[in-house]
């Protein structure tokens, strides 16, 4: 049953919203435009927001219903916590698109408001901060994924929610490698700005 919920959540988070969506507004595969990822960041860029936010939504609700599936199949932290997981490795590595995803961040958002909602709040808070005086979607994505494990053991949260904490946001800065290079260049692009 585990492996089973493991992978179902794997294919939930491989479903690539974003280059469905792209695809239904401009006839052509967003993976050759723009930054060339399939998040909503990059459908904002290249579409615009009346695709990014149905992309970013449905790639929330990823995460979120994969936690959920999880929790109520077996209410096992080490389950629906992997489950989790699984969602954002679908979502970064989708079976659909010969495992060329996008970079975990809206999946990661609806995992984590399944597993604490306070730590969600907080983290949308320190998102916007960041984004509001820097405009980089990126830098907040990364900060955001880091301080995930910390507020997990501020909260009192157990050893599985830290591992879960540690595991997903080296998974979601080792996916963010390149937006970490161009910011260290000063070439990373602003929310915003067009591709």
């Amino acid at each position: 049953m585990t492996v089973l919920i493991w992978t179902a959540a794997y294919l939930i988070g491989s479903l690539p919203f974003g280059y469905i969506i792209s695809r239904v507004f401009l006839k052509s595969d967003i993976r050759s435009q723009g930054s060339g990822n399939i998040g909503a960041t990059n459908v904002l860029r290249v579409v615009g927001w009346k695709a990014a936010l149905p992309v970013f939504a449905l790639d929330l609700l990823k995460g979120f219903a994969a936690v959920i599936l999880a929790k109520l199949l077996s209410g096992q932290p080490e389950v629906y916590l992997v489950a989790g997981l699984m969602s954002m490795v679908g979502h970064s590595f989708p079976i659909f698109l010969r495992f060329k995803g996008g970079k975990a961040a809206a999946t990661g958002i609806g995992v984590l408001i399944a597993l604490s909602w306070q730590i969600t709040l907080i983290l949308a808070a320190v998102a916007a901060i960041i984004i509001g005086f820097t405009r980089y979607v990126s830098l907040a994505s990364i900060i955001g994924s880091c301080l995930v494990p910390v507020l997990f053991w501020l909260f009192g949260f157990d050893f599985y929610y830290i591992a879960f904490g540690l595991v997903t946001a080296l998974l979601v800065c080792i996916r963010h490698k390149q937006n970490i290079e161009r910011l260290i260049k000063g070439t990373e692009s602003k929310l915003g700005s067009k591709s």
